[in-house]
């Protein structure tokens, strides 16, 4: 049987960065759109984010804009501890929580009685220690990982499990059926997403190579070394893009780079990319193998074979991006799957 009665949601955001991000914030784009459409669906969705966020939601906020725009370092999760709180303290509100920031939800759950739900955007080192107060509170939690080999890689188990790949809206993103002569490469700037080698795999055929992301004072170092030696007029940087920057970028590439070198657990750059039309070479970890398929892209194993690759990519039929992405990694099919276990953490 299939329920129709709406739901009171509250969703706990991080106060990185606003919902919608204004530029770097795959997370942050993720809530926005999962809370636009529960609204459009008739649900009653608070949000707890930063005040600068702007959204149909009621927003709760405990801080006036994003962390990061405050230059509040990463590490620092008080603000984040807060926000959390002010939620929990109203969860009689409310018939479901959300939570979608790392393990903060999970100190507070068992002072609720309503169900709490949290979704895992980024998971740490399987040696790092957080993993043990996960295992601490692995028989409350509800738990959405972005892929299956998140989970895979999960050395916990919790009380139930999910996997819900990450949407997209298609209609912000033009599919473009014929490509300029460059590559792209798009990310934050630092060593686990690897523009450097994307460099060495362009230099060893002359290819053209934008490189588009953030780069924060903890990676300057590493920009300097490992990136900066060999921008050329081959090779550039062009900084931190806005959404529709990149939407403009994706579709004139002839292919997205991205030779993460870290277990990505999604990787909403690639489905955007593959959206406009553009094919994908990324390394053979994490969830890409589950999201780029032979149709849309290559997965490789290093430098050698994405040289192989980037001359075998004028084979991929770009419309068959779009395709594969309007098929799995829509919005509305995130929503769907969101709204589906609401509706079993509550009962109904």
């Amino acid at each position: 049987m299939v329920t129709t009665r709406k739901l009171k949601i509250a969703q706990i955001a991080p106060l990185w960065f606003s919902i919608p991000p204004k530029k770097y914030g795959g997370t942050e784009r993720v809530i926005y759109y999962l809370n636009q459409e529960l609204i459009k669906r008739g649900h009653k969705v608070t949000l707890f984010a930063s005040g600068d966020s702007k959204t149909k939601a009621k927003l709760i906020s405990v801080a006036k804009k994003g962390l990061r725009e405050q230059e509040i370092p990463w590490h620092d999760w008080f603000w984040n501890n807060l926000n959390h709180s002010s939620a929990f303290e109203m969860a009689k509100k409310f018939d479901v929580l959300h939570c979608h920031w790392n393990i903060l939800g999970a100190f507070f759950q068992r002072f609720v009685k309503q169900p709490v739900l949290h979704t895992l955007h980024n998971t740490p080192a399987s040696s790092e220690h957080r993993w043990k107060i996960f295992d601490y509170y692995k028989k409350d939690l509800n738990v959405v990982f972005l892929s299956k080999n998140q989970q895979k890689l999960s050395p916990v188990r919790f009380k139930k499990e999910w996997v819900v790949y990450n949407g997209i809206d298609l209609s912000k993103f033009r599919l473009r059926t014929q490509a300029e002569n460059f590559l792209l490469w798009v990310g934050r700037i630092c060593p686990a997403k690897a523009p450097d080698i994307a460099i060495k795999a362009v230099k060893r055929i002359g290819a053209n190579l934008i490189l588009a992301g953030q780069l924060q004072p903890m990676d300057q170092d590493y920009f300097n070394k490992e990136i900066k030696p060999h921008l050329s007029k081959k090779i550039k940087y062009v900084g931190e893009l806005t959404q529709n920057q990149l939407n403009l970028l994706y579709g004139k590439a002839k292919a997205l780079l991205y030779p993460a070198v870290w277990q990505e657990p999604f990787g909403l750059i690639i489905i955007e990319s593959m959206a406009c039309g553009t094919p994908v070479i990324a390394f053979k970890k994490g969830s890409l193998p589950e999201i780029v398929s032979k149709e849309t892209g290559f997965t490789v194993k290093n430098v050698n074979e994405m040289v192989k690759a980037i001359k075998s990519v004028d084979k991929i039929k770009r419309s068959n991006c779009r395709k594969r992405v309007e098929k799995y990694f829509s919005y509305q099919r995130m929503v769907d799957d969101y709204e589906k276990i609401y509706y079993k953490l509550i009962k109904l």
